[in-house]
């Protein structure tokens, strides 16, 4: 695993201090670190150990540099990394299994776990999505403030956030190659999520785990020549013959 061990202690303090405010969460992801001067300024170091540290990070996967834009943090431990590149050597058709696996395993523990200020912003972005035109684009979903993201945040669990985080880098590289699509309508999906939230708020494992199976079956699909993504697979008419539908969304009394 690339790391600085050559150079000065100040290019590995850098290297351990960057990598100590991703760990920890403090810079989460999804978040714009600061500029390069700002780094000099804040460690006490020169631009060439900042880059440096940045480059080995950018390696690990930890971070990525958007030219004209900043750097930004793609996943908070080099697992994520590891295992993206992992991932990319399967079919994506079992990749979207696995990635459905970890989000019911995430939600049915969000139900359990989550704090009010967790569900407070699993309220906030709901509600963002009500505003919406249009739904996220698949290839915006790990944002740090995306609601599958906000969920399994919820689980309390940092294994379920790093191997998701590694999910969802394949599933978005993916999406810009044109390979996958959103599977579902804007309505459908805020349908869903509306189910999901009034699970967790009721701490309902099994409401949970049967919202997030009914939706991750028909969230995303893949652009192939021989596998048509259809509004529902064998497991999701399971679900709806037994009897289990996201409702829509309580509309307020008039008057």
């Amino acid at each position: 695993m690339p790391t600085i061990q050559s150079g000065s202690q100040k290019a590995r303090d850098t290297l351990a201090f960057l990598r100590g405010k991703i760990s920890s969460g403090e810079w989460a992801v999804g978040d714009l670190i600061p500029k390069e001067p700002e780094l000099m300024e804040l460690i006490g170091v020169g631009k060439s150990t900042v880059r440096e540290a940045v480059r080995s990070l950018a390696t690990l996967g930890m971070l990525q540099t958007v030219p004209g834009v900043g750097t930004f943090v793609r996943a908070r431990t080099p697992v994520s990394s590891i295992l993206a590149e992992f991932l990319a050597e399967h079919d994506l058709e079992e990749v979207l299994v696995y990635r459905r696996s970890l989000e019911i395993e995430a939600a049915q523990t969000a139900a359990i776990r989550r704090s009010e200020e967790q569900l407070d912003a699993l309220r906030a972005s709901h509600a963002r999505s009500l505003d919406a035109a249009a739904p996220e684009r698949c290839n915006e979903i790990d944002r740090a403030d995306s609601f599958h993201r906000l969920i399994v945040e919820a689980s309390g669990s940092a294994l379920l956030l790093d191997l998701y985080a590694g999910v969802m880098s394949v599933l978005r590289d993916a999406s810009e190659q044109g390979r996958i699509f959103l599977g579902t309508t804007p309505e459908t999906m805020r349908l869903d999520h509306g189910a999901l939230l009034r699970a967790i708020e009721e701490r309902s494992v099994r409401d949970a785990a049967h919202a997030m199976a009914l939706h991750a079956d028909r969230d995303l699909g893949l652009h192939t020549d021989t596998l048509a993504f259809a509004s529902g697979t064998e497991r999701a008419e399971t679900l709806i013959e037994a009897g289990y539908e996201p409702q829509p969304e309580p509309q307020p009394e008039l008057g």
